[in-house]
């Protein structure tokens, strides 16, 4: 198994991200604005040779990724791998509803009305719990099985036989998706409490199951 470096691009705004609104599964599309944060993200890493490209299957970073690979001149791949294993969370009954009234109901049963609240007083995971239990159908995410289904994610392109040592490797996800991995990954180093922005870049070390992250650039 080989040792890569993993470039994980947050796709571009979204109307549910002008909204404020949480995303998960639901597909919204790239405002003008995220069509340019998909440019200029793309423009940065036009040098950058990739040895694989993948993405989560929804439109926002489908469109995304596709940008970003159209721009890049030291690449020969054509289009992502895309795959349900790196999509957002799912967030069930709270697809499509406002994110600080679906946090306030899921934090402040346990007297944190926020979803920083929640962060920093115990975990991104216990607010995925959270979130699963005030869900009336209970088909939210919670963090286990969010972290069964993007492990998956992981393993697909630990697999792939044409990554080699010191490969680079392109991942377009999401801000919840981002914001758990650098948690689960960043050794406390990072400060997770609020979602990075739309385009923005961080970079890790992936060594089998040893994932490090290297950088953390919460702006675009």
């Amino acid at each position: 198994m080989s040792k890569f470096n993993l470039y994980m691009v947050r796709h571009g705004q979204t109307y549910f991200n002008i909204y404020n609104k949480l995303q998960g599964w639901s597909n919204s599309p790239l405002t003008e604005k995220g069509i340019q944060n998909a440019v200029d993200t793309g423009e940065k890493l036009k040098n950058t040779k990739f040895a694989a490209a993948y993405c989560s299957d929804t439109t926002r970073a489908e469109q995304t990724a596709q940008t970003i690979l159209d721009k890049n001149d030291a690449s020969d791949i054509d289009a992502p791998i895309t795959s349900m294993f790196f999509r957002e969370e799912f967030y069930g009954y709270f697809e499509g509803n406002d994110m600080s009234q679906a946090w306030y109901l899921a934090g402040a049963p346990h007297g944190l009305p926020t979803f920083r609240d929640i962060v920093e007083k115990y975990s991104i995971g216990k607010a995925k719990d959270y979130l699963k239990e005030a869900d009336p159908f209970h088909q939210a995410e919670n963090n286990q099985e969010y972290w069964t289904r993007l492990d998956q994610g992981f393993d697909l392109i630990k697999q792939n036989s044409d990554i080699k040592d010191g490969d680079n490797v392109l991942l377009i996800s999401h801000g919840n998706t981002l914001l758990s991995i650098v948690e689960r990954y960043g050794k406390g180093q990072f400060d997770v409490t609020e979602r990075p922005a739309n385009g923005s870049l961080t970079k890790l070390t992936v060594d089998g199951d040893d994932i490090q992250v290297v950088s953390f650039n919460q702006q675009s």
